[in-house]
């Protein structure tokens, strides 16, 4: 998808025109020479919007106004947008175009969240991650438990597997969008593991995910049986391998190591040692508690 043909390319003097001035609101050369639509563009209303604000512009007035059906048309045959209707051919209801697939937006979700993660390894500039962030937050959003009843067209928390723009949610029942969301979930608490030693890196942890006031958590310990903790305002609070961890915001990172005996042993990083990690890793039962101090 999305490949523009060569002879489209010639055929048109706009397209020419605009590829010798580099302007690429309306599609670009790769460094392969392959031509595609600008990849910001969800339908044709949008490459509507860029040709209107290209006639705007004197050098490109009259070709805007002499070529827009036949962009437009060229659009149309490279997407073939009315020939799309899913799987709609072989199943029971229609789901092509305007049909919202739950399990696709969390899988942009983690998609995003991977690229942030690497933007992060290489050091990428700051504004780059912000972006990104922001584009992490905003997908986020859109995942069905956050809709309303109306959009989603049904309860938000109960799953389903699509919402078809003319009627409610379909196909009800648990997808892999579950495995998504725990893996996104994962990786907003930054949970880690590398040559065998546990971290904690909650890079993309906003504040207002912490408590606003004093709540008793409970838990099941390794021989589930239930017991409780108080967890204080401005914390929050998960399990790696039933180990209740305890996040809360500080001046500087370091991990609290609280041991079922009451001792204590304190690691002035994000990064617990190898001997400790696998305590974790293999249940032992010798370790109660993490609580972490993160500078975010």
């Amino acid at each position: 998808k999305n490949n523009i043909p060569k002879s489209s390319i010639e055929n048109s003097t706009l397209l020419k025109k605009l590829l010798a001035t580099s302007n690429q609101s309306i599609f670009n050369m790769d460094c392969k020479g392959n031509y595609h639509f600008n990849g910001n563009f969800h339908n044709a209303n949008d490459l509507k919007n860029s040709l209107a604000l290209l006639k705007e512009q004197e050098e490109y007035q009259f070709l805007v106004e002499k070529e827009s059906e036949v962009i437009l048309q060229i659009f149309e045959e490279v997407f073939n947008h009315k020939a799309f209707t899913g799987r709609s051919g072989t199943f029971f209801g229609y789901e092509g175009l305007g049909s919202i697939y739950w399990h696709m937006v969390s899988k942009l979700h983690l998609a995003v969240l991977e690229v942030i993660e690497k933007a992060y390894q290489d050091n990428e500039d700051k504004s780059v991650i912000a972006a990104l962030s922001a584009h992490y937050e905003e997908i986020g959003e859109g995942i069905g438990v956050h809709k309303s009843p109306e959009v989603y067209g049904a309860f938000p928390t109960d799953p389903y597997s699509h919402t078809p723009a003319h009627r409610g949610a379909q196909q009800p029942g648990m997808t892999g969008q579950v495995k998504e969301d725990i893996l996104t979930r994962k990786g907003e608490l930054g949970i880690k593991v590398s040559a065998g030693k546990l971290t904690f890196d909650p890079a993309l942890l906003n504040k207002n995910q912490f408590l606003q006031q004093d709540e008793t958590v409970s838990f099941n310990d390794l021989e589930n049986k239930p017991y409780s903790i108080q967890i204080e305002k401005g914390s929050l609070a998960f399990t790696v391998c039933q180990v209740p961890i305890i996040y809360k915001i500080g001046v500087q990172n370091q991990i609290e190591v609280v041991f079922k005996n009451k001792q204590t042993e304190v690691f002035s990083s994000l990064t617990l040692n190898f001997e400790i990690s696998q305590k974790i890793f293999n249940r032992t039962g010798e370790i109660s508690q993490l609580n972490v101090s993160i500078n975010i």
